[in-house]
């Protein structure tokens, strides 16, 4: 399976968070990437926590002929469309496209680390990816999702938003 996180934080030239995250799934689609299932949209608290925005998070399951690293390039192309600008590591962002896993593929380059070194960790990826699969291994560590859910840190607040509040979003 290959997976991919989208979060947003900041409104961008396309809208809200929300309404931006609507509009990077049609990019990512006009890159000759499929998308096959889609997580509900998370509002999750920032890591480490702090006081900017809460960020919109969801996680798609694709399918492409790119390689892993065309496809982060691709991603890293839509996120510059996007007014994506890359200052301090979590900052604030119109826009952030990860690469969370590519099949079973194990990845340590200093351009691309696949699976994502951090995924395991963080509700923010995790929580979505359990609307789409429930059965999902990590390809390195062997561990399975449910008891990764399990070891997520308590101040990693992530809620599934409502249809009413993604109306207003």
């Amino acid at each position: 399976m290959i997976l991919i996180a989208l979060g947003a934080n900041l409104p961008s030239r396309f809208g809200s968070p929300y309404q931006t995250l609507q509009s990077a799934k049609r990019s990512i689609e006009n890159q000759n990437i499929s998308i096959l299932n889609e997580s509900r949209t998370w509002l999750t608290a920032p890591v480490p926590v702090s006081d900017q925005p809460w960020y919109h998070n969801e996680v798609i399951a694709v399918a492409t002929e790119l390689s892993p690293f065309a496809l982060l390039e691709a991603l890293q192309g839509i996120e510059n469309e996007f007014g994506r600008v890359r200052t301090v590591r979590n900052a604030p962002r119109v826009l952030d496209l990860d690469l969370i896993a590519y099949n079973d593929v194990i990845l340590d380059k200093p351009e691309l680390i696949v699976p994502h070194p951090r995924m395991q960790q963080r509700a923010f990826v995790l929580r979505p990816l359990s609307d789409i699969t429930e059965t999902w291994y990590h390809p390195l560590t062997g561990q399975c999702l449910k008891d990764m859910l399990m070891r997520i840190p308590a101040d990693q607040e992530a809620t599934p938003m409502e249809e009413k509040e993604l109306l207003s979003a």
